[in-house]
């Protein structure tokens, strides 16, 4: 279960100021945060300690992370807004 602290304080660090980032991390803290596994929440987290211009690059899929539970969390975001 996640607390409402938590998830104002996901919320505010997912707004990253760039505008790219903001429309895909904000909806998905909101929306799918509350309903992830433990493991997968601390992979979200894990990703917001990320440098901006990296989260960019893999979102706009020009290139993913070396980490693999990285990958995971931006492959999970990307699925959610891409129709396949």
């Amino acid at each position: 279960m996640v607390d409402d602290i938590e998830l104002n304080r996901l919320f505010w660090h997912s707004r990253r100021g760039m505008l790219e980032l903001d429309v895909l991390l904000v909806p998905f803290v909101k929306e799918v945060y509350p309903n992830l596994d433990a493991a997968d929440r601390e992979r979200y987290r894990k990703l917001l300690e990320c440098e901006d211009q990296d989260m960019f690059g893999w979102f706009m899929q020009r290139g993913e992370p070396e980490d693999a539970d990285l990958r995971r969390m931006v492959r999970m975001i990307l699925d959610r807004v891409q129709p396949k």
